[in-house]
């Protein structure tokens, strides 16, 4: 699997699921750097009450630097106001922005439970990319997410 194969698992509140795939959050940022590159499909995992994957966006771009520099770029784009921003940023030397695009929600969520259900599956804490036992889980979990999931990615999910 090559960086573009290896969809990204991100763990985020559930109104910013809900933004993400409305498309009227296009920026999620985070603590720390994030080394993906463009393209890189997305899946996104709904934090509690949620607890469920809900669908999926791709990567356009990533800005890393210090937290103020990537507000600077993307504050208008991020779905929280600055106080938000800066609570989350505090004691953070450096931060990513990743600015989505192609936001696809799922038919149904996949929740956590039918994810377990499936194998040994655990939300991170941020983010994790997926391997193919993970994607296999996933498939098996929600045949309409493992279709999807087939579709982005050409196919490289088990059956």
């Amino acid at each position: 699997m090559n960086d573009l194969d290896r969809p990204m698992l991100l763990s985020v509140h559930p109104r910013f699921a809900t933004a993400i795939l409305a498309g009227s959050k296009t920026v999620e940022v985070r603590r720390q750097r994030v080394a993906a590159p463009p393209g890189t499909t997305v899946v996104l995992y709904a934090t509690a009450p949620t607890m469920a994957l809900v669908g999926l966006a791709r990567i356009a771009a990533v800005k890393v630097g210090s937290p103020r520099e990537v507000w600077s770029a993307h504050r208008s784009q991020t779905g929280i106001s600055r106080r938000e921003f800066d609570e989350y940023m505090s004691g953070a030397t450096q931060a990513s922005g990743l600015t989505l695009e192609e936001p696809q929600p799922f038919e149904e969520p996949v929740p956590l439970s039918a994810l377990r259900a499936a194998g040994t599956f655990h939300p991170p804490q941020s983010y994790r990319y997926l391997k193919g036992e993970m994607l296999r889980q996933v498939a098996e979990a929600s045949p309409s997410a493992g279709t999807v999931l087939r579709e982005i990615l050409g196919d490289p999910v088990p059956a």
